[in-house]
Order: C-alpha cells, then sequence, then structure tokens
C-alpha cells in the first residue's frame, strides 16, 4: 500500500462529508447499530431481570463485535479483489463515520429558527440535537444548547472518530462510532439505565479521554485564526475543563466557551428531572445567535487540524514506513 492508497479512505470520507452531509433518504450503518441496540436492550431487560449490569455488559460486547466484523469482512473481499476497490469501499465507510457536516447543519436548523423569530421551531429543532428537555428553554437556553452540542460533538462525533479511523481504519472507526451510539442512547446516568448502560459509558469515556484533549487543544490553536479569543479559550480550559460528570465533555466546552466569552452549561432538565451542573466559562457578554455559526467554525477549523495529523499518520502506518 503507497501513501496515497492509504490515506484515500479518509480523504474520500472527508470530500464527501464536507460535500453532501448525512444522507438522510439512504440506509444508513449508524442507525442500524441505534435498531440493533434498541432491539438488544429489550432482550436483556426480559432475560436479564435482576442482571442489569450483566445484560449491559452482553448487549455492549455483541453491539462492537457485529460492528466492527461486518465492515472487516466486507472490506476483506473488497481488498481482496483490487487495492482501489477496497479503498474506495473503506472510503464510503469513512463517509458515514464523519459528521462535521451533519453537526453543523442541524446547528444552523436552530440558528435560521431564531434568525426568523420561530422560538418553537427553534425549540423543535434544538430538541434533535440535544439530550435535554427543551420545553423548558427560552432564546438563550435554546442558543446555550445548540453551542454546548456543536462543542462536545466537535470530539465525540468528529475527531474521535478521524482520529481512530487513522489508527484502524474503517473496521476501528466503526468499534468507535457503536460504543458512542450506546453512550448516547443507554448511558444516562438515571434509575432507567444505570445498570444497562453502565458499561457503554465507561467505555465511551475511555475512548473519548486521548480524543477529547488532543481536539481541545486543536481548538485553541485555531482560535485566533478565527478572530476569537485564545487567550481566554486557554484560560477558561485549565480552569473549567473537569466541570462535568463526564471526564470528557468539558473539555471542548470550555475551549468554546472561552473563545466566545461565554458562559455555558449550567443547571438542566432532563427527563423531567433537574440536574445540577456546573457553570462552563465567563459571562463576559450575553450569548447571541451569531455564536452558533462562530461553535461551528471553531468546530471546523479543530477539526480540519486534527484531520491533517491523522492523515499523516495514517500514512506512515499503513503507507509503508512503519508497517
Amino acid at each position: 500500500m503507497n501513501y496515497l492508497t492509504a490515506v484515500l479512505p479518509l480523504l474520500i470520507g472527508a470530500a464527501a462529508d464536507c460535500a453532501i452531509g448525512d444522507p438522510y433518504t439512504m440506509p444508513h450503518p449508524i442507525r442500524l447499530i441505534g435498531r440493533l441496540i434498541s432491539r438488544l436492550e429489550v432482550f436483556v431487560r426480559s432475560h436479564f431481570a435482576g442482571r442489569l449490569r450483566t445484560g449491559g455488559v452482553f448487549l455492549a460486547i455483541t453491539v462492537l463485535f457485529l460492528s466492527a466484523i461486518v465492515p472487516l469482512i466486507i472490506l476483506i473481499i473488497c481488498y481482496s479483489i483490487s487495492l482501489l476497490l477496497g479503498a474506495v469501499a473503506e472510503g464510503v465507510m469513512c463517509f458515514y463515520l464523519m459528521a462535521a457536516r451533519d453537526l453543523r447543519d442541524e446547528s444552523m436548523k436552530v440558528y435560521k429558527e431564531i434568525d426568523s423569530g420561530d422560538i418553537e421551531g427553534a425549540r423543535k429543532a434544538v430538541s434533535m440535537i440535544v439530550g435535554r428537555d427543551t420545553a423548558v428553554l427560552d432564546e438563550a437556553g435554546i442558543i446555550r444548547a445548540a453551542v454546548e452540542t456543536v462543542a462536545e460533538n466537535t470530539s465525540d462525533g468528529v475527531t474521535a472518530p478521524i482520529m481512530y479511523m487513522s489508527l484502524g481504519g474503517a473496521v476501528l472507526g466503526f468499534f468507535y462510532k457503536a460504543a458512542n451510539t450506546m453512550d448516547s442512547m443507554i448511558g444516562y446516568r438515571n434509575e432507567k439505565y444505570a445498570d444497562i448502560g453502565r458499561f457503554a459509558a465507561r467505555l465511551d469515556d475511555v475512548l473519548n479521554y486521548i480524543p477529547s484533549r488532543i481536539t481541545a487543544l486543536a481548538m485553541i490553536v485555531c482560535a485566533p485564526l478565527l478572530g476569537l479569543d485564545v487567550s481566554g479559550a486557554y484560560r477558561i480550559w485549565k480552569r473549567d475543563r473537569r466541570k462535568h460528570a463526564s471526564p470528557n465533555s468539558a473539555q471542548t466546552e470550555s475551549v468554546c466557551a472561552g473563545a466566545l466569552g461565554v458562559r455555558l452549561a449550567g443547571d438542566a432538565y432532563y427527563f423531567g428531572e433537574l440536574h445540577k451542573k456546573a457553570y462552563i466559562g465567563d459571562a463576559l457578554r450575553e450569548i447571541e445567535n451569531e455564536d452558533i455559526r462562530r461553535a461551528n467554525r471553531l468546530m471546523y477549523a479543530g477539526s480540519a487540524l486534527v484531520s491533517a495529523g491523522a492523515f499523516i499518520i495514517r500514512a506512515l502506518i499503513f503507507g509503508g514506513i512503519i508497517c
């Protein structure tokens, strides 16, 4: 494998994601993984009554195995036929694993609804990308929720998959994405999911530990290129990066809050229950709708820097220098 074919899958995936984003009208492997998780949850709850933690481990291992073995078999077949066919097939898989365009499009739906003065439309739009209850949010709360989800998902939805694909191709990318999807579906720390989703949540924390920190540093580096406050980004990151129940989420949220000069996080309702959460950042000014656009620019810039490093790593590992 030469350098071009080594990085071709990532290039195809990144180009397709930038050009068209998630194909809503086509079968999507991540949606299939989501359906698998839902069906296994029903199975575990009926067959592991009283042993939901054990059942949660069974669920997670089953999902991870199937999510990795299916693309592995497909790629083995494709690469055995032709190196180019394998690279293209893997590129299509990488495309399904990248979510920068989708994250931007979904958050900008919130921006457009706010801009048009449709608060109810904005609540509906933001409810599609956050897990919290949105009915109680005012305009500032809606904007804050959109900015937070862009900041947080810069790592676990964009750069982390790219990092894992650089190390293990689409197969490792699907392994990571399956873990991340499980966390988003059953990784809640409430009465319903505390046991069955415990293993999945902890695994996602481990897999995102390094990517979230690399992404935060990349965002800090990129902040001045976008006219944002680099000193504020670094200062708030140092101070607030651990102010979250997750060991990873506040890494990128704190950078974004500092770069924008706004305050994020705070108390939120989930499934009708109030969760007390620390604030991240300083309210140097009131948050505004344009901050959604600024957060997306920071997401793209940080992701581009991480992607450049990922392409180099991929070329070194699979291009013949190391292997």
